[in-house]
């Protein structure tokens, strides 16, 4: 494991999908999962979102699309999320959905839009709340 990757992922990782989901996914990984969890955390957040060419709002949206693409839900919730926290305004999520609607079909598209509406209700009541 190159460390400074693994921190410089789990900087980035925790900035984009939160403290508290990064620390339960690290913290639940069984003996089976632990060198997984590390991987992507190196991998993918360090060697990948570390790199400052791309900003993470870019990042996001190009997640946002690929992983629909890739009919990936679970994973599109959690990186519609991470969109948000980067930036990402719901005027430029619903046109990234009407984009990958006409690319990668209406199904997903639909599934997005029922996705998307569930997480904006939720972060609106949690905004309310304050």
């Amino acid at each position: 494991m190159d460390k400074q990757l693994f921190d410089l992922g789990l900087e980035r990782r925790k900035s984009t999908l939160g403290d508290e989901y990064v620390e339960n996914s690290l913290s639940r990984a069984t003996d089976f999962s632990k060198e997984f969890q590390s991987f992507v955390t190196e991998y993918c957040w360090g060697a990948g979102w570390g790199d400052d060419t791309l900003p993470p709002k870019t990042r996001s949206m190009l997640n946002i699309v690929m992983i629909a693409a890739l009919n990936r839900m679970h994973e599109w919730e959690l990186h519609l999320r991470g969109a948000v926290r980067n930036g990402v305004s719901r005027d430029e999520l619903k046109s990234l959905i009407t984009h990958l609607t006409i690319y990668c079909g209406v199904p997903v598209g639909v599934e997005c839009h029922r996705i998307a509406n569930r997480v904006f209700a939720e972060l609106d009541a949690t905004e309310n709340s304050k």
